[in-house]
């Protein structure tokens, strides 16, 4: 029977976990052992005696990866981790390997199968493994909630004896997941939202939660998406018309969110410094993206930043202020996953051509082997 071991999480700033007694049950019942530091939930609130009614072994650091076959995790594992892993291995967890290959590379020192969830592939089959989904679906709502608390007003608008206290007027640049939950979640606490994104197929999605759609609607923005699904990085020429006319909107906004990313290269600079200074003392702006150098002119990871008035919020791992649901979320992309390393007949035998599996497989056989990765 092949064992699945989680964790605790030792990267800083991290309060999620990869397994919770939910999907202990369902590891159980799928015909895996499961192996669970102790206190590996204590921070998204899930106790050691939960795990043990579910089912789960409870054990120290070095017995629980002495005994792993596959490893849970959500950030990739320390370097005393890895030591502790035996050869043969799997490791699965969002293993940011596009800036971390230090760990990439201490993976398959070691030899051992490393998958890390980014990579898993936008396809029907894998809808139910895909973690950027998933996070970034918490990740909107939080920002939303964190633009809100540093905001020194109201969000909806409020008629009272003493007078109209007029609705909070929202700007949310990106409508992928994280944006449209955004875009919804303001729409819920009364704002008033508009919103702007690269891809032509996100005006729909924006205005069908009840938001203005802002954008440069050219021929260059009607091509403007992979066949994945990504915005694709967009030219100076169109970058300049788009930030003038968001330059012109921006001014007028109380809370911007900015949510947009690009798979495996810095986060696009969306709002300089001067559009910041245009805005109005009180405004606030988060900036979902500064853990890959962030959308914002100003903006520092971990910090709040205040500048002629206006707030930059910057906080790393969103979810992670959210550490019970995103890690019950997580946790069930990970049991779907790893429903992948049984065969029909309930054996644990992975299938390193399965096209998921190969599209998420970044070290094997002591070797960093995704082509994306290639040096």
């Amino acid at each position: 029977m092949a064992v699945i071991a989680v964790t605790k999480e030792r990267r800083a700033g991290e309060t999620r976990v990869a397994m919770t007694p939910d999907t202990v049950k369902k590891l159980i019942a799928a015909g895996f052992a499961v192996i669970v530091e102790s206190g590996a939930g204590e921070t998204s609130s899930y106790p050691d005696a939960d795990y043990a009614a579910a089912g789960a072994d409870l054990a120290d650091l070095g017995a629980a990866l002495a005994k792993a076959d596959v490893l849970f995790k959500v950030r990739g594992p320390t370097e005393a981790e890895i030591a502790g892993l035996r050869a043969e291995a799997i490791v699965v967890g969002m293993l940011n390997p596009h800036q971390d290959k230090a760990t990439l590379q201490a993976l398959a020192a070691k030899g051992v199968s490393a998958f890390t969830m980014e990579f898993v592939p936008r396809i029907t089959r894998a809808q139910v493994m895909d973690v950027l989904s998933s996070q970034a679906n918490l990740a909107g709502y939080r920002a939303v909630l964190e633009a809100a608390n540093a905001y020194g007003k109201v969000m909806p608008m409020m008629m009272t004896a003493a007078g109209t206290v007029a609705a909070a007027k929202v700007f949310v640049m990106g409508a992928g997941v994280a944006g449209l939950q955004a875009i919804a979640t303001a729409r819920r606490l009364g704002a008033v939202v508009t919103a702007t994104d690269v891809r032509p197929a996100s005006k729909e999605q924006v205005e069908s939660l009840g938001a203005k759609f802002i954008a440069v609607e050219d021929e260059e923005f009607k091509a403007a998406e992979t066949a994945a699904g990504y915005a694709k990085e967009m030219s100076a020429e169109y970058q300049a018309k788009q930030a003038a006319l968001v330059s012109e909107h921006i001014r007028k906004q109380d809370l911007v969110i900015t949510t947009a990313l690009i798979p495996g290269r810095p986060a696009p600079r969306l709002i300089s410094a001067d559009q910041v200074a245009s805005m109005r003392p009180g405004s606030v702006i988060v900036d979902l993206a500064v853990e890959q150098g962030g959308n914002v002119e100003g903006a520092v990871a971990g910090e709040v930043v205040e500048t002629g008035g206006v707030k930059i919020v910057g906080y790393a791992n969103l979810p992670g202020r959210i550490a019970a649901d995103a890690s019950a979320l997580y946790a069930r992309n990970l049991f779907a996953f790893a429903g992948l390393f049984l065969d029909k007949e309930g054996a644990f035998a992975p299938d390193y051509e399965d096209e998921i599996l190969k599209a998420a497989l970044v070290t094997r056989g002591g070797a960093v082997v995704h082509p994306a990765l290639a040096s």
